[in-house]
């Protein structure tokens, strides 16, 4: 598992290290500089450096940088916020050693240095790092706008300046980067938001610090495939289809009937032993007619024709292992009873999905009651509805977002650019998927993947993971055959066998 660390879990890794000796400040910032200047050498291997160093040690790692490039031969300054002898003690002491080795220096306020920048090739931004909180005030603001004004090609230092390293917001202006040479590890900020779209690519530069301090207790996960490997409940010699998991879908009504049809077929492909497709009888027929191997179950309908008897539902998803509500369900007026019921009465884990969370918009109250485990899968209008704020809000600072909306027995998993998944104290990112799944009906068939995973035992928070993690693999198999242009929900389901084999190794 790879993790992203926030500023103050990075701050007590790099403390650690330092107290058991195995680094030092100084050699921290040796090694970070050495890692900038050699990206900027494979980067743009000809051209002026200039190199705009802040007050802090992030600072320092743009001295260091600036004077290995120019004992390369480059051509290299730097341009600094505060004179070198006003400098904190390490980042002093590689400002001086810079200077010897002939690294000409200028104020970032002279008048010349708008000059400096408008000229350089390659720019190294080593202003702020991942310390920085709130917006960039002057007179860095200034400086920031002119190093983005530049033609040079930028290459940010561990955080461009300006973006929140936690969250990735930009409180007013931000250096965006062609590169940016994070160290030791990833940082929220890199990955979400305008801070993803400020680091351009993003480098991780191994500093030496031990990678056991590099993961600790609520640092973000980044799952990878070998990590969803092992949370798979992949099918075993022994098993029959009622070891498989039982997932009941309660979704459907006569204007979104393929709601119903796309939830089904994201728990076929899944693996689970029975699914249970809890409808009404309009819905029953497009559901029969593309998976025939799913149990419609049909309870009266709704005026919408939605499921309409509540303790039909109920009656009809009691020997379900998990349960998946909310798919195409609509507005009706019989909604809301359905939901809440379900919410009352199911004793097992319960996803709830587009209507249902409509049902719960502004009071998330039964959702935190409920004692058995939750997982609620909304986009960002559906999470701003639950929490009562903007939608803006949600977008700007997801993670957030998503950690408001769980709790020991609530996952919340958020759909974007980028999954986040949050709940029981973790939270991880997944950037499986890409712009092929961003089509209506898409997110139906992940709800019923994630009902099987839950049907068949898999923690709530890892069965969240893991099904987004398959869905977006989904979705990038579905792109390579038909296009990102072309794939639509329907697709989908087709090639989850694409991503569960890939996944399996075979």
């Amino acid at each position: 598992m790879r993790y992203a660390l926030t500023a103050t879990q990075m701050r007590t890794a790099e403390a650690t290290a330092v107290a058991r000796g195995s680094v030092t400040i100084g050699g921290l910032m040796d090694r970070a500089g050495h890692a900038l200047a050699a990206e900027v050498s494979r980067r743009t291997p000809v051209g002026d450096v200039v190199a705009v160093c802040g007050p802090g040690n992030n600072g320092g790692d743009g001295w260091v940088a600036a004077r290995v490039l120019a004992r390369a031969g480059r051509a290299v300054r730097v341009l600094t916020v505060r004179a070198p002898d006003e400098l904190g003690a390490d980042a002093r002491a590689a400002a001086a050693d810079a200077i010897a080795s002939g690294v000409p220096w200028h104020l970032a306020a002279d008048p010349d240095a708008a000059e400096h920048l408008a000229t350089a090739a390659v720019i190294i931004d080593a202003l702020f790092g991942f310390g920085l909180h709130g917006p960039v005030r002057e007179p860095y603001a200034a400086l920031v706008s002119r190093v983005n004004g530049s033609d040079g090609f930028v290459v940010s230092a561990d955080v461009p300046s300006g973006i929140d390293s936690d969250s990735g917001e930009v409180g007013g202006v931000a250096i965006t980067a062609d590169v940016t040479v994070t160290f030791s590890a990833l940082k929220p900020g890199l990955l979400l938001g305008d801070g993803a779209a400020c680091a351009g690519d993003v480098v991780v530069a191994d500093l030496g610090i031990d990678p056991v301090l590099l993961c600790g207790e609520g640092a973000l996960e980044l799952p990878g495939m070998v990590d969803i490997r092992g949370i798979i409940p992949f099918p075993r010699r022994a098993d029959h289809k009622g070891s498989r998991g039982r997932v009941a879908v309660v979704a459907g009504s006569v204007r979104y009937a393929g709601a119903a049809v796309l939830a089904t077929g994201g728990a076929m492909r899944m693996g689970a032993g029975y699914v249970y497709a809890v409808t009404s009888g309009e819905v029953a027929g497009p559901v029969l007619a593309a998976w025939p191997s799913a149990i419609v179950r049909r309870v009266a309908p709704g005026p919408d024709g939605s499921p309409g008897d509540a303790a039909g539902v109920v009656s009809a998803v009691e020997d379900a292992d998990a349960v998946v509500a909310g798919p195409g369900l609509g507005t009706g007026d019989a909604v809301p009873a359905t939901v809440r019921a379900l919410l009352d009465a199911f004793a097992g884990p319960l996803l709830l999905d587009a209507d249902a969370l409509n049902v719960l918009a502004g009071d998330t109250g039964p959702l935190r009651s409920r004692v058995h485990p939750t997982v609620i899968t909304p986009h960002a209008g559906e999470a701003a509805r639950l929490l009562g704020m903007p939608v803006a809000e949600v977008i700007r600072a997801p993670l957030r977002a998503a950690e408001l909306l769980s709790g020991p027995d609530l996952v919340c998993l958020l759909k974007g650019p980028v999954t986040i998944v949050a709940g029981d104290g973790r939270a991880a990112l997944v950037s499986s998927g890409g712009p092929e799944l961003a089509r209506a009906g898409t997110g139906d068939v992940l709800s019923g993947m994630i009902g099987t995973l839950l049907a068949q035992g898999v923690r709530p928070f890892d069965a969240a993971v893991a099904g987004a993690y398959l869905h977006g693999r989904a979705g990038a198999h579905g792109a390579a055959r038909l296009t990102a242009t072309s794939v639509v929900a329907s697709d989908l389901p087709r090639f989850i066998p694409d991503a569960v084999r890939e996944v399996a190794g075979g």
